[in-house]
């Protein structure tokens, strides 16, 4: 009965939770990370990136973030999210970076992160590729199989492993919510010993060349195929 009560606890929402919210505040952040990805170029400093980030989430109404909000250039790739980056990297012709940030829209919170190369490099490019298609092939077992965040973790563990890439066990998903989901649950999605529900987490995928100083990023809510259709 233990686990029943904590799991039902690890899913509740605040006083204005709403579908239609969420939803909204999914697309924006989506919306924003391909505006902003599209702004970064070659030449740039990280943290001039950063800061052009943060203008354009004011510029589009989500100036209120939850988490920083974080560009990682060329070696900061590697890096967890609560690991500071490096000072200084700029992003070199033939590159890779990723963007995760978690804005607000009015009461509800958008997470989402995504890989991108500049210039030609195919391990690069191998790397952006896979960090999407091992969240999208773990959020198909959860789909198929109501797996528990736990085993959603074991399975991406084994999916990196087979694409030759190291999973970061450090980003292991989270909660999601009307603002605060910090003040609901501050659990992993890893340590969740049941199935997920839709629209409540955050399936993190960071994983990183096991030799070399590079790495990818990709973070959704977990959601039905029909969501990534539109």
């Amino acid at each position: 009965m233990e686990s029943v009560v904590s799991n039902a606890n690890a899913e509740r929402v605040g006083p204005a939770f709403s579908v239609d919210g969420m939803l909204q505040a999914r697309a924006k952040t989506r919306e924003a990370i391909r505006t902003i990805s599209a702004l970064v170029k070659p030449g740039m400093v990280e943290e001039d990136a950063v800061d052009m980030a943060k203008r354009t989430l004011i510029a589009s109404g989500l100036e209120l973030t939850w988490h920083p909000t974080r560009i990682r250039f060329g070696k900061n790739t590697m890096k967890a999210m609560k690991q500071a980056s490096e000072p200084g990297v700029i992003l070199q012709e033939n590159d890779i970076f990723f963007i995760d940030m978690a804005p607000r829209f009015e009461a509800w919170e958008g997470d989402g992160g995504a890989s991108f190369i500049v210039g030609k490099n195919e391990e690069y490019a191998r790397c952006a590729t896979d960090a999407e298609a091992i969240f999208h092939a773990v959020r198909k077992m959860w789909l198929t199989e109501k797996a528990s965040g736990h085993a959603l973790y074991e399975y991406a563990e084994q999916q990196a492993k087979s694409l030759g890439w190291e999973l970061n066990f450090d980003l292991p998903g989270h909660r999601v919510s009307d603002f605060p989901h910090a003040a609901i649950h501050t659990g992993s999605l890893a340590d969740f010993d049941a199935t997920p529900s839709a629209m409540r987490w955050i399936l993190e995928i960071h994983i990183r060349h096991p030799e070399k100083q590079f790495g990818a990023f990709f973070e959704d809510m977990l959601l039905d195929d029909d969501s990534y259709r539109r």
